[in-house]
């Protein structure tokens, strides 16, 4: 894991080394096998893909003026506090003096836990809040975060976490509502629900909304990661891990190949065109390349001669 994040954090350009808004999220492969040396290996989570068990990575993702890097990368055992997780993340992303300017979490770290610890450690967060509580057509009301997501105007709040210890935090919530105007489908409002706290002070609804947006990304570099993923059946975490970790170094170097050698300049800064060398086109040359260095088989031993 070690050699892994020195290789991500090789060539990372000047602009990113300091204070960045830094993405965090957990990517989840589905496993259908058995642990190979301990349980702890094996990650449950939500069924997806007709399993509940996965091997997990967590991984800190930096955006900035079309540089879109992967710059730590975590395996996570079943089990480990994802305060533990995000802590070794950013660990990770300081030895290349990334350090960040507040973070974009998924619903997923929606925890007391994981909000105590941002706010002891006065790091600025903005994550979504995920709709938990009471219905609307309860006797008593809505009641949780789902009287949030119920709202028909934008506007401020403030909401305390509790878990099954005794323990409370509290966040300060922003909802922004919108018109879907027929998207998928659906028509009336929707309301956005975000959190955010430890300093971290939104100047307005539009601001919260295109500054979460922008923590997508990191999506899109899972489907990256899983085009140039090696697919095993290998019980062997350290090599899957090792997959994981190769796909996402092939994918930080197609970033720095567009912003450093096919970027187009132009007053104002470089114009990308991610079109002129797709990431499957980038990893269909490297095949070639493995082919032209190493050879190809495409004969076999055959135990009788064939008949003509």
């Amino acid at each position: 894991q070690r050699r892994l994040n020195r290789a991500l954090q090789g060539d990372l350009p000047k602009a990113l080394r300091h204070r960045q808004p830094i993405a965090i999220d957990l990517h989840l492969v589905p496993y259908h096998g058995q642990p190979l040396h301990d349980e702890d290996e094996v990650y449950r989570g939500k069924a997806k893909s007709g399993t509940s068990h996965f091997h997990a990575y967590a991984t800190a993702y930096v955006i900035r003026k079309g540089q879109r890097y992967t710059v730590a990368l975590v395996y996570v055992r079943k089990g480990q506090p994802l305060s533990a997780v995000i802590q070794e993340l950013l660990r990770q992303a300081a030895k290349a003096a990334v350090r960040p300017r507040y973070l974009l979490l998924d619903r997923g770290f929606w925890s007391v836990a994981v909000i105590r610890y941002l706010q002891a450690a006065r790091y600025g967060f903005l994550m979504a809040a995920p709709c938990r509580g009471r219905k609307a057509d309860h006797p008593k009301g809505p009641g949780g975060t789902r009287v949030f997501h119920l709202r028909k105007r934008s506007g401020w709040g403030a909401y305390t976490l509790s878990d099954a210890q005794g323990r409370t935090a509290r966040v300060s919530i922003c909802v922004k509502c919108r018109n879907l105007r027929g998207e998928r489908g659906k028509h009336g409002r929707q309301a956005l629900v975000y959190a955010y706290g430890s300093g971290l002070r939104p100047s307005s609804y539009r601001w919260v909304k295109e500054t979460y947006r922008s923590r997508f990304a990191i999506e899109t570099s899972y489907r990256q990661l899983g085009q140039a993923r090696i697919r095993t059946s290998t019980r062997d975490p350290l090599l899957r891990l090792l997959y994981v970790g190769i796909a996402l170094i092939l994918r930080n170097v197609w970033v720095w190949l567009h912003w450093e050698v096919l970027a187009h300049p132009r007053r104002g800064g470089r114009r990308l065109d991610l079109g002129q060398l797709p990431l499957r086109a980038m990893l269909l040359w490297l095949q070639h390349l493995a082919e032209e260095v190493f050879g190809i088989c495409d004969q076999v031993a055959a135990e009788r001669p064939i008949l003509t």
